[in-house]
């Protein structure tokens, strides 16, 4: 009998074994086909960077950084902004001493501020983008003038979810930039936790024409 049960036992697990493997085989072969990797720019790096990122951290903020002064260390809106404090010559080649602070934030004594996290980490030549102005002369002189920056809400509905006012290159984690104590005070957002910031709000760049959706019947 004993021998019997063992058998039957062998019999079952082998048959749920092959019911388990042809399952996944199944969902492997239906799951999103044609999707590549990296889809909806990069948008699974907001994932990553909940995981990764403390509550306390993605909450509360010093207030200190404003749209002004957010502007104000940027060309143009859109360009990358310019380093507000000194940096060591020592810096420069070694990015890991930039993402000491900009990696994960965190609060800078000497500049009395939190440090604002950057979008995108794994680009490692932080200097090719961002640097430290060294005077206040013009290089050239110019009658270049910026554009106005783009506004703010334009909620097709009231109370419905804003648009996204800016493109996803390099600005493609949210979390980075809307969440936390270095986070811009107008823009910073209560819901990070819901962690899939694109299912309601959706690029529509102020700078676009717009066009009128039409349902096909």
């Amino acid at each position: 009998m004993k021998k019997a049960d063992t058998v039957l036992g062998r019999v079952v697990t082998g048959f749920a074994a092959i019911c388990l493997t042809g399952a996944s085989l199944v969902l492997y072969a239906n799951a999103a086909p044609g999707i590549a990797q990296g889809f909806d720019s990069d948008g699974e790096k907001i994932f990553n960077r909940f995981n990764e990122t403390p509550l306390p951290a993605m909450t509360g903020t010093d207030g200190k950084r404003t749209l002004n002064t957010y502007y104000q260390l940027r060309q143009y809106p859109g360009s990358p902004p310019r380093v507000p404090h000194d940096v060591p010559t020592s810096f420069s080649g070694d990015t890991l001493k930039c993402l000491s602070c900009h990696g994960k934030g965190g609060y800078d004594i000497t500049q009395e501020a939190y440090a604002p996290v950057t979008p995108h980490p794994e680009y490692e030549n932080c200097f090719q983008c961002h640097v430290p102005r060294l005077t206040e002369e013009l290089f050239v002189e110019t009658d270049w003038q910026s554009i106005n920056p783009p506004p703010l809400g334009r909620s097709e509905m009231g109370g419905s979810p804003p648009p996204i006012i800016h493109s996803l290159q390099l600005r493609e984690d949210c979390i980075a930039c809307h969440t936390g104590n270095a986070a811009v005070a107008e823009i910073r957002v209560e819901h990070a936790s819901r962690g899939n910031c694109r299912q309601c709000h959706v690029p529509m760049i102020a700078t676009e024409p717009r066009e009128e959706f039409i349902r096909n019947n």
